[in-house]
């Protein structure tokens, strides 16, 4: 027994078919993996919108603003004052596209590629330490879950 670890609640934590009850749990459990981010973040000093940008600038260097926000879910005013920030701090790059006046490319700067790579080893490094100590087969079987459920969700929200 993890002498860290909540105690365990027969009655809270017994298996359960309630969606209700699984969606509650779910969300404690996000707010919970949450928060264990957002202090490593903050150890690179970064907090969790500031890594989204990053991250996903590490897979599509060049997205404008817009298109970053449609990405991250997020309004476009929300990723400008992020964009600012991280612009000021030296970790992205604002970059003219021909022909478009309004809109920038937006492009990592090595110490934002270093940064990135920084917090992508540390959300790795939670992962592993968490969410993949649990068995292969058990991963397989929440991934396949949580793509249904998203499949749901994206159809939910489309009607």
């Amino acid at each position: 027994m993890n002498p860290t670890a909540a105690p365990e609640n027969p009655v809270t934590d017994a298996p359960s078919d309630d969606p209700l009850r699984v969606w509650f749990r779910f969300i404690r459990l996000n707010r919970r993996v949450t928060a264990a981010m957002a202090a490593e973040l903050r150890g690179l000093g970064l907090s969790i919108p500031q890594f989204d940008v990053l991250s996903t600038l590490t897979e599509r260097e060049g997205l404008t603003q817009q298109d970053l926000a449609a990405r991250l879910y997020v309004t476009k005013g929300n990723v400008s004052g992020l964009i600012d920030r991280l612009v000021q701090a030296g970790f992205v790059e604002r970059h003219a596209i021909p022909g478009d006046r309004r809109s920038h490319a937006l492009r990592l700067t090595p110490a934002g590629t270093e940064i990135a790579a920084r917090g992508i080893a540390a959300q790795k490094a939670y992962v592993a330490r968490t969410l993949g100590t649990l068995p292969q087969d058990d991963i397989a079987a929440f991934e396949q879950l949580v793509l249904k459920w998203r499949d749901v969700a994206r159809a939910d929200s489309e009607t």
